[in-house]
């Protein structure tokens, strides 16, 4: 099983961290150590003084596929749930500086909280329409929608499975909105779809 995070997929969020908008979907990895499941807590690790939230749309891949063609990309997901892709900001900045790979500030461990429950795609009247938000400390703080996505679900499906043979139980962290901001000892955050809570995080 492997995580596939795509970043800057909304433009509100490349321009909040003067980032060009990708012509093609920007997409990195992180290791199946990243995942943070059941609402465990997030423990603050002491190498670095700035880690970020980012709360995502995130899709499950339910069958083995290589060059999918976008018309049958729908057919390789079922589910969407949410995650939180943890950064390290300020080893991203450091390393993004000196042109090195950000996988120090990305794929550290539990960097990737999970939602217990994922949905059925047909429970979502429509899947270019999915609100979801992030609140810390009982106010929010991110608010996304899927129709903003630069890239869309299947564009994404096909377009990784170019480069990646995609397996099932793979997930796709398809992006962030505007808002992102750190996190400090003692937060809580949670995670919406819609007004189903998903996802609680506390941070320790």
């Amino acid at each position: 099983m492997k995580i596939i995070c795509i970043g800057r997929n909304y433009v509100d969020h490349a321009k909040e961290l003067n980032n060009p908008v990708p012509e093609n979907p920007v997409f990195f990895l992180k290791p199946d150590t990243a995942l943070l499941r059941r609402n465990r807590p997030f423990y603050h690790p002491e190498f670095s003084d700035d880690i970020h939230y980012e709360c995502e749309l995130v899709v499950k891949i339910n069958k083995l596929g290589k060059n999918i063609q976008k018309k049958f990309a729908h057919t390789y997901y079922n589910e969407i749930g949410i995650g939180i892709d943890f950064t390290a900001r300020d080893l991203q900045s450091k390393a993004k500086a000196k042109g090195l790979p950000w996988e120090i500030a990305k794929a550290f461990d539990a960097s990737a909280p999970l939602s217990m429950e994922f949905i059925k795609k047909d429970e979502f009247a429509d899947l270019n329409n999915i609100s979801f938000r992030l609140d810390k400390n009982g106010e929010t703080v991110q608010n996304g929608n899927s129709a903003d996505m630069l890239f869309g679900f299947d564009e994404l499906i096909t377009y990784l499975s170019k480069f990646l043979t995609l397996k099932t139980g793979d997930l796709i962290f398809t992006g962030t909105p505007a808002g992102v901001g750190p996190i400090q000892i003692g937060d809580k955050l949670e995670a919406y779809i819609g007004d189903r809570l998903l996802l609680k995080c506390n941070i320790k």
